[in-house]
């Protein structure tokens, strides 16, 4: 990273890691130490550590009582955000509570796809929705209480994002309003600590004031958009054409969607602060003979995408930051190692890492855009 130019670097620790059972009675000190030598390693070659505290490893101790349809599951996370806090807020000073809360509840939940790989009940979805964003409020309070120096804390959430199919006021007007109809379940309890018509689960006093606790900055994980047109009946999905370029993934590639998700949030609940948490691509690279990986895929994306970030930042919206996903090829959850997102190679068998070209552009990229 350091050989790249990158200044900054989120990652994600293991709850199972570190406390095995979820609780405050298991305490696995190697698995602390091994992220306070990762920080440390960071910190000495100037790069700022991005903490994300859940990335949906739950411990299975707490997933047999329940997982996150247990109300206290929440409570338990609370207790291991403040275990983290102590162990590395002396060094870490930026901090993600939960990513992708949604994707818990849509594929663990409720398509069965992700972990618990779970069919629930719309009222059983509403309470795991609850209980996630119970935890990250409880989150945000136990880290700044225990926070040896004042900490950033936000949330990573990729918000369905919503693109006008042309530049009419009727098509402008209908996108914004499916932004909010898909969005405002997870956000206005956010920003405004209430859910909106329709969202309610069995919520106990205090609840919605704990969730709604500000936060230092909203992260937004972003790859794709729908387009959306006017209609008599209010709004619709337009299909993307069938030359519509599209990653390993099965994602359409619309650069215009990071500049309508930046937006849509800023106009919506100005939050102070907005990073780009996550944004990039997989795409099928190879070795070539000469030991080099050139993936002008991935740097056409990149460079389409974050022109659009610039554009939204020129604009007015607090942007401060972003993050290609991912910095290596990884394990992509049901994917395997199937996709390779990243801006280095990894190599599975000897584990050999190869920067790909996109690694070298993003540099350039960065230092031209400071």
């Amino acid at each position: 990273m350091a050989e790249r130019g990158l200044t900054a670097y989120r990652f994600s620790v293991s709850w199972p890691r570190i406390q095995t059972d979820g609780t405050s009675r298991s305490l696995n000190s190697r698995g602390l130490d091994f992220y306070g030598r990762l920080v440390d390693v960071l910190l000495a070659h100037k790069i700022t550590p991005l903490l994300t505290l859940y990335h949906w490893e739950l411990p299975q101790f707490l997933e047999d009582r329940g997982g996150w349809k247990n109300r206290d599951t929440a409570l338990r996370f609370q207790e291991f955000s403040s275990v983290v806090a102590r162990a590395l807020s002396d060094r870490v000073r930026h901090w993600i509570t939960l990513n992708e809360p949604r994707v818990v509840l849509e594929l663990g939940y409720r398509d069965g796809t992700h972990a618990p790989g779970l069919h629930e009940k719309p009222a059983v979805l509403r309470q795991v929705a609850h209980h996630l964003l119970l935890a990250h409020g409880l989150a945000v309070s136990a880290v700044r209480q225990e926070s040896q120096a004042p900490a950033q804390i936000g949330l990573a959430d990729n918000s369905a994002v919503k693109i006008p199919h042309t530049s009419s006021t009727e098509d402008t007007t209908a996108a914004q309003i499916a932004w909010r109809a898909e969005n405002a379940l997870w956000l206005d309890p956010l920003f405004r600590g209430q859910y909106p018509e329709g969202g309610l689960a069995e919520i106990m006093s205090g609840d919605m004031k704990i969730i709604s606790t500000p936060v230092d900055f909203y992260g937004l994980n972003v790859y794709h958009g729908v387009r959306v047109r006017a209609t008599p009946a209010g709004w619709e999905t337009v299909p993307f054409p069938l030359t519509q370029p599209h990653t390993t993934m099965g994602w359409p590639v619309v650069p215009e969607c990071v500049y309508h998700g930046l937006t849509a949030i800023h106009r919506e609940y100005r939050p102070a602060s907005i990073l780009i948490s996550e944004t990039g691509c997989a795409f099928p690279d190879v070795v070539d003979a000469r030991g080099q990986v050139h993936d002008p895929d991935r740097i056409a994306f990149l460079q389409s995408y974050l022109e659009q970030a610039v554009r939204a930042k020129k604009e007015g919206v607090p942007l401060d930051g972003i993050f290609i996903w991912s910095l290596m090829d990884n394990f992509e959850w049901e994917r395997g190692f199937t996709q390779r997102f990243g801006l280095v190679y990894v190599d599975y068998p000897t584990q050999r890492r190869i920067p790909k070209s996109s690694a070298q552009w993003f540099r350039k990229f960065r230092q031209e855009n400071e």
